[in-house]
């Protein structure tokens, strides 16, 4: 009987080896707080359901992505996992995918190939919570004419296009509301200081700027760095709205130097795999695009117990 219990434990170990899934990850790389906590929450979620991460950090450069996917490609994954640096330049890898019969799923981030080629992309509405952070600034000023200085993600990447275009799409029409100055601060802390920098000198050391629009939490932080070395206090001289909801963020609202940030969970890796099991189940198609859930988050919703709930997802 003992041997029979055996023989049965190792042919099911055997199954169980046989069947763990091989994912590819190409990570953008690790430009901002959020993208370490999607990461680590993509590398939980791979460990939890039993399955092999291959990972690739891009450090922010496309080339080094089409290569980590022709490398996935060539090792025969079961799947890749990719949050795009760019929204150009994809067909080939992913025509190399497809005829693999390798499944694709784009994370947080959408490309401009046809929708073909991918299974499906799991991510927010950019252009919604560009709109967001636009609503809520339009509230705060009411009548009051704001010069908004607005600190944009890396160029090219779609949450750069799409928040931008969202945020216009919420001023549109509010004359009293004028964004006065744009540029790139590349979603690091260190290029929002920087940028944030050259935005006070430009605009009479700050005293022209009503607010701060942020494509990310990062560069806001930055920028608080160098509104509070101009000798102003941002929250109050300048007011100051995000995107993504990072722990650092609500520290800085709990201090009054930050005022609404709208979230972006990090949790891409659930509804992927989620989708791919149920694809690789019995080929179920899953819809093109999987929306998460955005949240305004403001002074008033207790940032410091926001902070304290977040600072150990890995941010």
């Amino acid at each position: 009987m003992t041997r029979v219990l055996l023989a049965g434990a190792a042919l099911l170990a055997l199954s169980a080896a046989a069947s763990a899934q091989t994912v590819g990850f190409s990570q953008i790389g690790s430009e901002s707080g959020w993208r370490a906590a999607e990461t680590t929450l993509t590398r939980q979620q791979a460990e939890e359901r039993g399955y092999t991460l291959q990972f690739s950090d891009a450090q922010q450069r496309q080339e080094n992505q089409i290569a980590a996917l022709r490398s996935f490609i060539a090792q025969g994954v079961d799947a890749i996992l990719i949050a795009p640096v760019v929204a150009t330049g994809w067909d080939s890898v992913l025509q190399e995918a497809q005829e693999a019969e390798i499944p694709v799923v784009l994370l947080d981030r959408q490309v401009d190939s046809s929708d073909d080629l991918y299974l499906t992309a799991v991510g927010s509405d950019l252009v919604h919570e560009g709109e967001v952070a636009g609503e809520w600034l339009l509230g705060e000023v009411g009548e009051e004419e704001c010069r908004v200085v607005e600190l944009q993600g890396t160029t090219g990447s779609s949450p750069a296009i799409d928040r931008a275009q969202g945020f216009r799409n919420a001023i549109e029409g509010h004359a009293n509301v004028e964004i006065v100055r744009s540029q790139t601060g590349d979603f690091t802390r260190a290029g929002g200081k920087s940028v944030m920098e050259s935005f006070l000198q430009a605009e009479g050391g700050g005293e022209n700027i009503c607010a701060l629009y942020a494509h990310n939490d990062d560069m806001a932080i930055g920028a608080i760095q160098a509104i509070k070395e101009a000798g102003l206090a941002p929250g109050e001289d300048i007011k100051i709205v995000s995107i993504d909801a990072v722990p650092d963020i609500f520290q800085a609202m709990a201090a009054g130097e930050a005022n609404a940030t709208v979230e972006l969970t990090p949790n891409m890796a659930g509804p992927a795999f989620d989708a791919l099991e149920a694809y690789w189940a019995d080929g179920t198609e899953p819809e093109k695009f999987i929306q998460t859930e955005s949240r305004l988050y403001t002074q008033a919703d207790d940032p410091a117990a926001e902070y304290e709930a977040r600072k150990d997802l890995g941010y």
